[in-house]
């Protein structure tokens, strides 16, 4: 959280600075430039563009499911539209019914649409989600780490004047050009299509379901995340899980925006075995009984990091190190091992953070790799077993209100 409040103070300072600046020039006389001459725009606009393409026409029934067209046809207003063709609409949709629409012809699929299997409120959720009020050409997205991240239609707080409201919160999607095009973690297969009132970039698989829980929803109601749950709560010893200096909060809110490399209870069992071995071994110079207290220490579970075995500083320091203040799909990561800072980086500058690289098998990430400076390998990111699985099931690339979550096997170890 220094981290955080670090950054606030330095744009402010610079919000200042330029503020300064401008007041200073207020006695100068103004450039007089000409004004360009006023073209009229022609064209169909984005609803209009995306009904006359057939290979969208299923995207299409759920944007008239959804009561959206209005918008998209609004030729005084901009957006960039995420479509999703035909073939990602009937594999989504096939998902979503648990299978019972395999097989289906494009009529029946569109008869699925607009059955009450989909209800108009979750329709509007995903095209909105898909929106973005800008005219955004993938051209102009830069190849850096970490994705950017716009803000698109979706208010994930609520209905208006409904409690916890907030009219100027969006949920953000997050183009990316590097290793390809991409929105989140999906490729996209075209690209800065024009229409009258903005973009249309297209994908052949399905990227438009936004998240609807957070991260700490998945810490802690995932059992293989038990000892990282533990972690968590440790960290936030003496600390009000309410206030913004709790990493619960951090993990439970909307508003940061956060990447977790998250460490399964085998591998905090291999760190704990590991750690108690060498300390009693240390003492006792008896592989026998170094072996006993460590097995014990494995067999007392998640408690383990509850007492006095560690400190909260250490276990904090563990947890921060696993933290990145922004998401970070694997199709974004770089292909040679390159580091990057981690929420430590608030309290240690200096530090080297963490080393990410991926591996592409065609357009997709087949391994990813993250590795801690105190860690003698890398730690690998458990892909997930089919593409693009979502929360809760999925492993890499979950993509939650707050933040992404990544599966590892090892604890990442700062020093």
């Amino acid at each position: 959280m220094k981290y955080i409040t670090k950054r606030i103070k330095i744009h402010f300072l610079l919000a200042v600075s330029a503020m300064m600046f401008i007041l200073s020039s207020c006695n100068k006389d103004l450039e007089q430039i000409a004004a360009p001459p006023a073209v009229t725009p022609t064209g169909l606009a984005l609803g209009e563009s995306i009904a006359a393409i057939p290979n969208d026409s299923l995207y299409y029934k759920l944007i008239l499911k959804s009561g959206l067209l209005p918008t998209l046809n609004n030729k005084s207003a901009i957006f960039t539209a995420f479509v999703p063709d035909n073939p990602a609409m009937r594999n989504f949709l096939n998902i979503i019914s648990g299978g019972a629409t395999g097989g289906f012809t494009d009529p029946q699929y569109v008869a699925f649409i607009n059955s009450a299997a989909i209800s108009a409120s979750t329709a509007a959720s995903i095209v909105s989600y898909n929106m973005i009020p800008q005219a955004i050409k993938m051209s102009s997205v830069p190849t850096t780490f970490p994705n950017w991240f716009y803000p698109t239609n979706l208010n994930p707080t609520g209905v208006p004047g409904g409690p916890g409201y907030n009219p100027f919160a969006r949920l953000t999607t997050h183009p990316a050009r590097r290793n390809g095009n991409w929105v989140n973690n999906v490729p996209l297969s075209g690209v800065d299509a024009v229409a009258y009132n903005g973009i249309i970039h297209t994908s052949s698989l399905m990227h438009s379901i936004p998240p609807s829980r957070f991260l700490w929803n998945r810490i802690s109601g995932d059992p293989d995340f038990d000892y990282l749950e533990a972690a968590v709560l440790r960290a936030d010893s003496g600390v009000a899980p309410t206030t913004s200096a709790s990493l619960q909060w951090v993990l439970s809110n909307f508003g940061p925006n956060i990447n977790v490399f998250a460490p399964n209870n085998a591998a905090f069992q291999t760190l704990i075995f590991g750690l108690v071995y060498q300390q009693v071994f240390a003492a006792t110079g008896s592989v026998a009984i170094a072996t006993a207290f460590a097995n014990a220490a494995v067999a007392s579970g998640p408690a383990f990091l509850s007492t006095n075995n560690v400190s909260t500083q250490m276990v904090k320091g563990i947890v921060v190190y696993h933290l990145m203040g922004a998401r970070a799909f694997t199709n974004n990561f770089p292909t040679t091992a390159t580091s990057y800072p981690t929420l430590l980086n608030g309290g240690i500058p200096t530090h080297p953070g963490v080393t990410l690289t991926a591996t592409f098998t065609g357009p997709l990430v087949s391994a990813a790799t993250v590795k801690g400076l105190g860690n003698a390998t890398a730690a690998n990111i458990t892909i997930n077993a089919l593409p693009f699985l979502p929360d809760p099931v999925g492993t890499s690339d979950q993509h939650f209100v707050n933040g992404t979550l990544h599966k590892i096997n090892q604890v990442l170890l700062p020093q």
